[in-house]
C-alpha cells in the first residue's frame, strides 16, 4: 500500500533547554521546562495541548501518563517513543499522523533526562538485558566498545581513515562555537584529534559524546492553527522508520535508511541535492558517516571521500549538525534525539540566530538508535520544508 503524504500538518516551536555537565533535577524538571519553553514559543496554554510524546531514558519508574498527571496536562492522545536517538523524528512522524487523523490537534514533543554524578552507571545497570549478557561477561558496559568494532570494520572494508573521521569532529567543533548553548567551547583542531587520548581502539575522546542533561521539544499541530497563530512552521514533506533493518550483516556497515531511501526521496519529491543542510546522529563520527551514504548523498564506501572535499560547517559547502552536534553540544540522554530536528526546525524556519545557514530552506534529519549489544537497531529520517 502506498504511503500517504503527510499533508496539512505544521511543525514549530522548536526549543532547547540549555544543557548542563551535571544536575541534581529530576528527568521531570528537565521535560517540564521543555513543554513550558515551547508553549511560551508559541502562546499557548496547557489546556490547549490535546496531545503528548515525551522520550527519556531517566523518568523511570514513572510514566508519561503519570508525568501528564503530575504537570496537569489533559490529553486525549499520548505516547512514548523509547529509541534513544531515532526518538525525534519517530515522534513527529506519528504525532503528525494524529494530526491529520483528527486523533489530537496540538500534539508536544519533547525529550529530556537528568544527569547525576552516577546516572550513567545506574543506566547501564537496567538499559538492556540483551547487552548486560552479550557484552558485560567481556568486562564493558556501554557503546564505546560495541562502536569501536565497527568503526575498525568500517575503515577495513572502505578505507577511511581516522583523518576523515576527525573530519566531522574538528567542522562540528567550530560550529558549536557559534551555538551559545553548546557545552564544548575550546576549539578543536585535527591535530588536537588525532592525538586524543584512546578510549577503544580505534575509537578515542573526541570520537565520543559527553552525558548532560537537558531537553528539547517542539509542537505539531495543523498547518492552519500554525498560520493563524502567526507561527513559523515547516512541512513535513517525507519521513521513514526502519527496526532491525538487515539483521544478518555480521557487522553493521549500514542502518535501515538504506531500505526505504528510495522511497523516502520520491515522497519528498526532492533529491539530497535540493537539501540546504543535514543533521545526522552523532553518536560517534563513523555513524553520521554511515547515515551520509545511506541517505543517498554519495554512494556506499565513499564517505570519506565525501567528507575530504567539503567544508561541513555553517558557511561550507555540505552545513552539517549546525548546532555542533552532540560531539561538541553534549549528549542529554534521549533529548540528543530530538537535538538535529530540532534545530533542522530552526534553521528551515529562519530562527537558528547565530548557527543559521544562509537562506536555508530545506533540510534532512536523521536518527539513529537503540544500540543492542551488536548494534544500533532503531534509523528513521525526515525532509522538512519552510513554509
Amino acid at each position: 500500500m502506498r504511503r500517504a503524504p503527510y499533508d496539512g500538518v505544521a511543525l514549530c516551536a522548536p526549543v532547547t533547554v540549555r544543557y548542563v555537565r551535571y544536575s541534581q533535577e529530576t528527568a521531570h524538571w528537565w521535560i517540564a521546562r521543555g513543554l513550558k519553553a515551547a508553549l511560551d514559543a508559541a502562546g499557548l496554554r496547557k489546556e490547549e495541548v490535546d496531545g503528548l510524546s515525551v522520550s527519556s531514558f531517566t523518568l523511570f519508574p514513572d510514566t508519561p501518563v503519570g508525568l501528564a498527571q503530575h504537570l496537569g496536562f489533559t490529553v486525549r492522545w499520548l505516547d512514548t517513543i523509547p529509541m534513544g536517538g531515532a526518538s525525534g523524528v519517530v515522534a513527529a512522524r506519528r504525532a503528525a499522523r494524529a494530526v491529520q487523523a483528527g486523533d489530537a490537534d496540538i500534539v508536544a514533543c519533547v525529550a529530556g533526562d537528568m544527569n547525576r554524578i552516577d546516572s550513567f552507571r545506574r543506566l547501564l545497570s537496567s538499559f538492556s538485558r540483551f547487552s548486560q549478557d552479550a557484552g558485560y561477561p567481556y568486562g564493558y558496559g556501554g557503546p564505546n566498545a560495541n562502536f569501536a568494532l565497527i568503526m575498525d570494520a568500517y575503515m577495513a572494508e572502505y578505507g577511511a581513515t581516522r583523518e576523515d573521521f576527525g573530519r566531522i569532529a574538528v567542522a562540528q567543533r567550530d560550529n558549536a562555537l557559534r551555538n551559545p548553548d553548546a557545552l564544548m567551547k575550546k576549539p578543536l583542531t585535527l591535530d588536537d584529534y588525532m592525538g586524543a587520548r584512546p578510549i577503544a581502539e580505534p575509537i578515542a575522546l573526541f570520537d565520543c559524546v559527553m552525558p548532560c542533561a537537558g531537553a528539547e521539544a517542539f509542537l505539531v499541530m495543523r498547518e492552519d492553527e500554525a498560520a493563524r497563530r502567526g507561527l513559523p512552521f515547516a512541512r513535513l514533506r517525507s519521513t521513514i522508520e526502519r527496526h532491525n533493518a538487515f539483521p544478518d550483516d555480521p557487522v553493521q556497515l549500514r542502518g535501515g535508511w538504506a531500505a526505504d531511501i528510495d522511497e523516502f526521496w520520491e515522497m519528498a519529491g526532492l533529491g539530497p541535492e535540493d537539501m540546504d543542510l543535514l543533521q545526522t546522529y552523532d553518536d560517534y563520527p563513523v555513524i553520521s558517516m554511515m547515515q551520509i551514504e545511506d541517505l543517498g548523498f554519495c554512494d556506499k564506501g565513499a564517505g570519506a571521500e565525501f567528507v575530504r572535499s567539503r567544508d561541513l560547517t555553517v558557511t561550507g559547502d555540505f552545513p552539517h549538525n549546525t548546532s555542533g552536534g552532540q560531539l561538541s553540544v553534549g549528549q542529554a540522554g534521549a533529548a540528543g534525539g530530538y537535538l538535529g530536528l530540532v534545530e533542522a526546525l530552526r534553521q528551515v524556519t529562519g530562527q537558528a540566530g547565530p548557527t543559521q545557514v544562509a537562506e536555508a530552506r530545506r533540510a534532512c534529519v536523521s536518527g539513529f538508535g537503540m544500540v543492542n549489544y551488536d548494534r544500533g537497531i532503531c534509523s528513521a529520517a525526515a525532509v522538512l520544508e519552510g513554509a
